[in-house]
């Protein structure tokens, strides 16, 4: 059987994390023995004696004496893989809803870009699919898009390709169910590539559906996990990286040399001119001691660099852009310029001039964006024209 395997397929290690799914395990890893070789089944401390049933087939159980999480069990596998020369695990559940003839479709994506991580997208428009299954995806989608930029279809698919390597350089806090959350966060961090793998998937009737998520207990781990990890992704100091940083920072010091930098790491005009308008945008608002924190969400969910959105925010501060702001704001509410600056119209009345800088910004946000983005994509587009001009010519010459 072997001998069938292509050589890169060797390498690679399908694992089965069980944790008491005897009435369907089995079927299961007599179907990834069908399309892989190379099996391992990490037993979490199952107590219905599901794996004794998997004595008579060629694979490799290993076993937690106590329940300690699917992550854990994962990483279990994960030292298991390196101290056997593989260079991947291919997680795939024990319960039958994934199906085992589709692990083609992740040897095809290992084989493409060994470095990524690859989850399962699971249609779900077949039948059986439970209401918190559908709300739970939409929710840690947007999670994970808020928090690194990167988006997937379906963040909590089981179904996954994990580089050993990628899994020996992170280091987690969750080892249960939030754990498959955590990883792609830290990872997306770290520079790896995140991508969709669709897959078939199969729900078992209501009835018949054995699951262990604890809608209490993991669903607090989660909000909990996602608060963390959303005040990390704010944090000044630099995320640990397995991947070169595609994105270096922004300096207003030398504006071009910096533009000239993210060109030259495949970050297009459009992103560029789309983290210029941004940070204008919010920059202009009256987002009192918060404009960086709201600016690096939004940058952050949109994908643009939020270096970028972040320097042209700081345009915007004080005491120019605000006081303009509330020029045009108290135009709008009075009909003429506010031209009496006193303790009186800046103390007294500070909550109405907070408001006519919230309606100036209504309209002068969306003018220098406006702006400010379309200068940053010309400019940057005449850069990426000039270079690649020069490297013709230096290629002619």
């Amino acid at each position: 059987m072997e001998n069938n395997v292509d050589s890169n397929q060797q390498q690679i290690l399908v694992v089965v994390p069980l944790y008491n799914h005897g009435a369907t395990v089995r079927d299961v890893v007599d179907r990834c023995l069908k399309q892989h070789p190379y099996v391992l089944v990490v037993d979490d401390g199952s107590c219905d004696g599901g794996a004794n049933d998997l004595s008579d087939l060629p694979v490799t159980v290993l076993k937690h004496e106590v329940n300690r999480g699917k992550g854990q069990a994962i990483l279990t596998a994960a030292d298991y893989a390196r101290q056997h020369d593989f260079s991947h695990v291919v997680t795939i559940d024990a319960d039958g809803q994934h199906h085992p003839e589709d692990l083609p479709l992740f040897f095809a994506a290992i084989e493409s870009e060994p470095l990524a991580i690859y989850v399962g997208l699971r249609d779900f428009d077949v039948a059986n699919i439970p209401t918190s299954s559908r709300f739970g995806r939409q929710f840690s989608n947007f999670w994970l898009r808020v928090e690194t930029g990167c988006k997937l279809g379906d963040v909590q698919s089981g179904y996954r390709a994990y580089p050993v390597r990628v899994l020996d350089h992170l280091t987690f806090t969750d080892l249960r169910f939030s754990f498959e959350v955590e990883v792609l966060v830290k990872a997306c961090w770290a520079g790896v590539p995140l991508y969709d793998v669709p897959i078939q998937v199969y729900y078992a009737p209501g009835s018949e559906r054995v699951s262990h998520f604890d809608k209490l207990k993991d669903n607090m781990r989660l909000a909990w996990l996602n608060n963390r990890l959303c005040l990390r992704s704010i944090a000044p100091w630099p995320h640990k990286r397995l991947v070169k940083a595609e994105q270096p920072p922004f300096s207003w010091r030398q504006p071009l040399k910096s533009l000239r930098n993210l060109l030259a790491q495949d970050i297009s005009p459009s992103k560029l001119a789309l983290a210029m308008a941004i940070g204008l945008l919010l920059g202009t608002l009256p987002l009192i001691a918060c404009h960086t924190v709201v600016t690096l969400f939004v940058a952050g969910f949109v994908g643009v660099n939020r270096y970028l959105a972040v320097a042209a925010g700081n345009l915007c501060m004080p005491p120019l852009v605000p006081a303009l702001c509330i020029e045009v704001g108290y135009y709008l509410r009075h009909g003429k310029w506010l031209t009496e600056i006193s303790f009186q119209t800046l103390g007294a009345q500070c909550l109405d001039r907070v408001f006519e800088w919230f309606l100036g910004s209504l309209i002068l946000g969306p003018l220098f964006a406006l702006f400010g983005g379309l200068v940053v994509y010309v400019l940057t587009r005449w850069m990426q024209q000039h270079s690649w001009n020069s490297s013709t010519s230096k290629e002619l010459s």
